[in-house]
């Protein structure tokens, strides 16, 4: 292990933000202590009694614990970095993602295969706008898939690429995307503890490294009206007991294996159940409209971006399955944990998927089925779908479902500006 003058101790919380400490090296391997009354908080400090969070009874200690020889090399001088795990008096915390994803590892692992995840983030670059808020970043020259200074024209996503490769994060790509000015961030994939770790740490690595210039780099869904949508694409695939893609099987017909096809069939039944847990902002539901190829449609297809699983165009071992509703405010654990224990129903319950999708996905479709349109009827679906609870963790979703019900009367008590620009003039 490299030698650092203090450990930065992170872990993700039930609103995906990066909780943490700072701990000298000497005290390190004590692990740190945080209230657990912290997964009371809403994005406003405020603060909900939700089941789980102990807040009406004396808002006691968690422990974040990690393993030492883990610690990895940060992007702050002198400093390492670990993803701790959060127990509480000896067990593990019920409201934690982390947690709930290794138990969706281990459920694949008991099936024989072990879960691997490559995540694909996409982000909006905004400046200040002198007024207190925030603008779209000035990218004259910016286009699709473009690289180099036309879309970045001060090297913010180069600083990030080689910040990244020095604190070990694997980028795959990145490259500006089809809204200016937003940009594609690739992760290479891992067994999927390790991947959603190395994505976590890297939200907060590309934001930091943003802010250094003034910028905010930002995985809201849909930070501005006027442009599209930013997504969070969980890929997986499934290693058998011999190392190879169980997803594939070179003698069907479009090359899937019968556990892939029972995978999407599960995605595919528990398509509204979770979306409470990949779309967990009120402001994600902008995003997730029709002919948005945002995850909308309970749908499927080879190679086809309308689609909610799409079917990587790769056989053999690159055979992936990408899952494209979630939105980068969703906490990465969490959701991947949604989309593997899907997946997995699918593959106990021996369930059929719906046919392929035919159509073009932006003026029609053959899906008849969609994700419910605002965050209360998503949490409406969350808590009817009771097998896909029951797999993910009741504990953790009843705690999910108040703290997101606050939210939303926060929201639905809101007088907004649309409201005063629309009905003012005229009442």
């Amino acid at each position: 292990m490299d030698t650092y003058e203090r450990i930065r101790v992170l872990w993700p919380d039930h609103l995906g933000l990066a909780r943490g400490k700072y701990l000298p090296i000497r005290y390190a391997d004590r692990g740190a202590f945080h209230c657990l009354s912290l997964f009371a908080l809403g994005y406003d400090r405020e603060m909900t009694p939700a089941p789980g969070t102990r807040m009406l009874e004396g808002l006691p200690d968690l422990h974040a614990t990690f393993d030492i020889e883990q610690v990895r090399r940060g992007w702050e001088p002198n400093t390492g970095v670990a993803v701790a795990d959060i127990w509480f008096r000896g067990e593990p915390v019920e409201m934690s993602s982390r947690h709930a994803l290794r138990r969706a590892v281990e459920a694949w692992e008991e099936l024989g295969y072990t879960a691997k995840v490559g995540i694909e983030l996409e982000a909006f670059v905004l400046q200040p706008d002198g007024q207190g808020g925030w603008e779209p970043w000035e990218t004259p020259g910016g286009y699709v898939y473009g690289t180099g200074t036309c879309v970045d024209p001060i090297g913010l996503l180069d600083e990030i690429m080689r910040e990244a490769a020095e604190a070990d994060l694997p980028i795959e790509s990145i490259n500006s995307e089809y809204d200016i000015p937003q940009f594609e961030l690739t992760l290479h994939y891992d067994d999927a503890l390790k991947a959603c770790d190395d994505a976590f740490l890297f939200k907060v690595l590309a934001r930091e490294v943003a802010s250094r210039h003034g910028l905010l780099l930002t995985f809201l869904g849909k930070p501005l009206g006027d442009r599209g949508g930013s997504g969070l694409h969980v890929n997986v695939s499934f290693s058998d007991v011999n190392g190879h893609n169980a997803l594939n099987d070179e003698t069907a017909e479009d090359g899937l294996s019968k556990l892939a096809h029972q995978a999407i069939a599960g995605m595919s039944a528990h398509h509204r159940g979770m979306t409470a847990l990949l779309a967990p902002t009120v402001n994600a539901y902008k995003r997730l409209r029709p002919g948005q190829m945002s995850g909308y449609w309970n749908n499927w297809g080879y190679d086809h971006r309308g689609t909610t699983v799409r079917i990587s165009p790769e056989r053999g071992p690159g055979l992936r399955l990408e899952h494209r509703m979630a939105d980068g405010a969703a906490n990465l654990h969490l959701a991947a944990a949604a989309v593997l224990q899907s997946a997995r129903l699918g593959v106990e319950n021996d369930l059929t998927p719906p046919p392929a999708e035919t159509k073009d996905c932006l003026t029609e479709t053959d899906a008849t089925e969609h994700c419910p349109d605002s965050l209360r009827l998503a949490l409406d679906a969350l808590e009817h779908d009771t097998v896909f609870v029951d797999a993910l963790g009741p504990g953790l979703v009843e705690h999910f479902v108040a703290i997101k019900r606050a939210e939303w009367e926060r929201f639905a008590s809101a007088v907004t500006d649309w409201e005063l620009r629309e009905y003012l003039p005229f009442h």
